[in-house]
C-alpha cells in the first residue's frame, strides 16, 4: 500500500521526487568544504522552473515522511528536532522545521502518541495551516518573503541536519510504536513555564504544586517566594512517597521512564548542575548530552513531572536573581561578569542541591513515621508503614538499572568556579529561593 501510494505521488510530481532525492542526497553527503556549491546545485535545479514549483512542493512534504520518521526511529522527538534546528540554523529553518513535522504527524492518529509526544506538538503548534501540498512551498515563500532558491537552500539545509543526526536513547515510543497504559495525553506541558490553572488530565497534587510555583516566580517579596517554593518541594516528596506505596500495594507497576528537558548555552554547564540537583531530590537521574543541547532525566513519571516544574522555575528565579547581581569588572576596568555568572549559578546550583534533598530527607522521614502531608497542606498522623523505605530503595534501584541500560558508558565531567564573589552571591540567592519556609514548612 505504501509502495503504491509512493510511485503514485512520483507520477503526479512529474519526476520532482526523484529530482528532490538527487539534491538532498547530494547535499547529505557533500563534505563540508563542498556544501556550498552542493546546496547551490540543488536548490538551482528544485527552483529552476516556477512550473514545477508545485510538484517540488507535494514531494517535499512526502518525503518528510521519509525524513521524519527516520528521526523517530532513531530516539528523535518533536522537541528535540526543533531544538537541534534552533542551534544550529536560523528562524527560517525553525519554521520548517515545525511545518514538516506537522505534514509527518498526519500518518499518526492520537491514540499512537504518547502524552508528552503530544504535549510537545501543543507547545510547537504543529498544525498544517496551508490549502493542499501543492501549494505548501509558495504559501511558506510568501509568509516568509523568500523567492524559490533561498527557499530551497534553507529545505536542503534542513534535510541536512536532521539527515546527519545519529541514533540516541528513546525516551518512549515512536509513533504506533505502541502507548504504555497511563501515558497517553494529558499531564503536565512540556518545555514550558509553570502556569498557576490546572492542566486538564493531570493529579490534583501535581495542580497545586504547578499554582505553588508559577506564584513564588511572580511574587515580589523575597520571603513569600521562599515559602511557596519550599511547599512545593514538600508536596512532590510527599507525592513520590504516595506513589511508591501505591506500587508496594500492587496498585501501580510503572517502570522508570525518561524525558528529555532542553539545556542551552549560555552557562549550560551550571544549569546541568541546577537540574542534576533538583532531579536527585526527587530520586531521579541526569544524563547531559552537550553536543545536543539537551539532558535526559530517568525516573518514574510523577516524580519527572515534578522536577521538569521545579527546575524551570529555580532557573527562572536564579537568572533573575543573577541578572540582578549585575555586571561585573576587575580592577583594569576588563569584564569579568562571565565568570561572576558562571560561578553564581554553580554556586546556587550546589546550594540548592543541599536544601532540596534535606527536604526530602526530611519529608521521607515524617511519612515513615506515619506523618503524611494532605493535597491542602494540612498534616494527618496515620499508622507508620514499614514498606516505604524498602519501596523507595526499590525504586532508585530501578532508576540505576535504566541509566545502565540506556546509557552504558557514562563519563563524569568537572565544574570549575573562578570567581568567588560569584560563588559567595550565588549561594546567597540559592538560600533565598529555596525551602526557607515559614512557621509549619519544612527548615531544612
Amino acid at each position: 500500500m505504501g509502495k503504491r501510494r509512493q510511485q503514485g505521488q512520483a507520477g503526479a510530481d512529474g519526476g520532482a521526487g526523484p529530482l528532490l532525492a538527487q539534491a538532498v542526497g547530494a547535499v547529505l553527503t557533500a563534505p563540508d568544504e563542498r556544501l556550498d556549491l552542493a546546496l547551490d546545485t540543488g536548490a538551482s535545479l528544485l527552483a529552476a522552473s516556477p512550473a514545477q514549483w508545485p510538484a517540488v512542493s507535494r514531494a517535499l512534504l512526502a518525503h518528510a515522511d521519509t525524513a521524519v520518521g527516520r528521526c523517530w526511529s532513531a530516539g528523535w522527538r518533536p522537541a528535540d528536532l526543533v531544538r537541534v534546528v534552533r542551534r544550529e540554523l536560523k528562524p527560517v529553518h525553525l519554521a520548517l522545521s515545525v511545518d514538516l513535522i506537522a505534514a509527518e504527524g498526519r500518518r499518526h492518529p492520537a491514540a499512537a502518541l504518547d502524552r508528552r509526544w503530544q504535549e510537545q506538538l501543543r507547545e510547537l503548534e504543529a498544525g498544517v495551516w496551508w490549502q493542499g501540498d501543492e501549494a505548501y512551498l509558495a504559501a511558506f515563500a510568501h509568509r516568509h518573503r523568500l523567492d524559490r532558491f533561498a527557499l530551497a537552500t534553507a529545505v536542503l539545509e534542513l534535510l541536512r541536519s536532521w539527515g546527519r543526526l545519529p541514533p540516541i536513547a528513546p525516551v518512549g515510543p515512536a509513533p504506533g510504536v505502541g502507548v504504555p497504559p497511563g501515558r497517553q495525553a494529558g499531564g503536565a506541558p512540556r518545555d514550558s513555564r509553570p502556569s498557576s490553572g490546572p492542566v486538564p488530565g493531570e493529579p490534583r497534587m501535581l495542580s497545586r504544586i504547578r499554582a505553588l510555583l508559577a506564584k513564588a516566580e511572580s511574587t515580589e517579596y523575597p520571603d513569600e517566594a521562599e515559602a511557596l517554593t519550599a511547599k512545593a518541594q514538600q508536596l512532590m516528596a510527599q507525592h513520590s512517597i504516595d506513589e511508591a506505596l501505591l506500587a508496594v500495594a500492587g496498585a501501580d507497576r510503572n517502570a522508570p521512564a525518561s524525558l528529555r528537558i532542553g539545556v542551552d548555552n549560555p552557562y549550560e554547564g551550571p544549569k546541568t548542575m541546577l537540574l542534576d540537583a533538583v532531579a536527585a531530590a526527587n530520586r531521579c537521574r541526569v544524563v547531559w548530552a552537550k553536543e545536543f543541547g539537551f539532558c535526559t532525566i530517568i525516573g518514574f513519571d510523577a516524580d519527572l513531572d515534578g522536577v521538569e516544574l521545579l527546575y524551570t522555575s529555580l532557573l527562572v528565579q536564579a537568572t533573575h536573581a543573577m541578572n540582578k547581581a549585575g555586571s561585573r569588572q576587575h580592577l583594569d576596568g576588563a569584564s569579568r561578569t562571565k565568570a561572576f555568572r558562571h560561578s553564581f549559578l554553580v554556586a546556587y546550583a550546589a546550594r540548592i542541591r543541599e536544601r532540596l534533598v534535606a527536604a526530602t530527607e526530611r519529608a521521607t522521614s515524617d511519612a515513615a513515621a506515619g506523618r503524611h502531608l494532605r493535597e491542602d497542606g494540612t498534616a494527618e498522623q496515620l499508622v507508620p508503614d514499614e514498606r516505604l523505605l524498602p519501596a523507595l530503595a526499590a525504586r532508585t534501584e530501578a532508576v540505576d538499572h535504566e541509566v545502565g541500560r540506556m546509557f552504558p558508558k557514562l563519563v563524569s565531567q568537572r565544574v570549575r568556579v573562578s570567581d568567588g564573589e560569584g560563588w559567595a552571591a550565588g549561594r546567597a540567592a540559592a538560600d533565598r529561593a529555596a525551602l526557607h519556609g515559614r512557621a509549619g514548612e519544612i527548615r531544612p
